[in-house]
């Protein structure tokens, strides 16, 4: 079924979408390909298109978010050149080196302490979930995660002789002998 609403609507407006999408994408072609989608877009409407009081208004917001939506797709691709190659490929970040450090400082905490770090950091368990599987309400919980992640900084900090950068960030450490 055509609606000559959409049809009139398109051949006077047209070649002044195509210039907007030639104009922003620099490459006729592909403002065709999006020319042709905004086409597809007003027919979807039916006959909802010719209700539509200023259907040039409506067109162009559609071409300008479908522009929108291709720049948002499109992921360039750069090469990068060899010299930009880092050598250290086995060098980790600072925080990273912790782990030695972090299990063995774990090991060494209270239980209650280590079970709700295991489960909510490291397991990836939400906290509503172990509070329901502990019969602990969401805030005790979250309490109890709170002191936990505190006494393990602590400890990191005091133990691993942590530093901070001025942004918060892990900077360096001595690490601790394994057990």
């Amino acid at each position: 079924m055509t609606y000559d609403c959409i049809l009139s609507a398109w051949h006077t407006f047209e070649s002044e979408i195509s210039r907007f999408l030639t104009r922003h994408l620099g490459d006729r072609t592909q403002a065709e390909d999006l020319l042709h989608d905004v086409f597809l877009k007003a027919m979807r409407q039916g006959q909802r298109f010719c209700t539509i009081e200023n259907p040039r208004s409506w067109l162009f917001q559609v071409a300008r978010t479908t522009l929108i939506d291709h720049t948002r797709l499109r992921k360039p691709f750069v090469e990068l050149p060899d010299d930009l190659i880092a050598d250290d490929k086995d060098e980790r970040a600072p925080v990273d080196e912790l782990d030695a450090c972090l299990v063995r400082n774990l090991a060494e905490m209270l239980p209650e302490d280590r079970d709700i770090i295991e489960c909510c950091d490291l397991k990836e368990q939400t906290v509503r979930e172990f509070a329901d599987n502990r019969g602990l309400s969401l805030a005790a919980a979250k309490s109890r995660l709170l002191r936990a992640r505190k006494r393990l900084r602590e400890a990191l900090v005091h133990n691993c002789q942590v530093r901070f950068d001025d942004t918060g960030n892990v900077c360096c450490h001595l690490p601790r002998e394994p057990l």
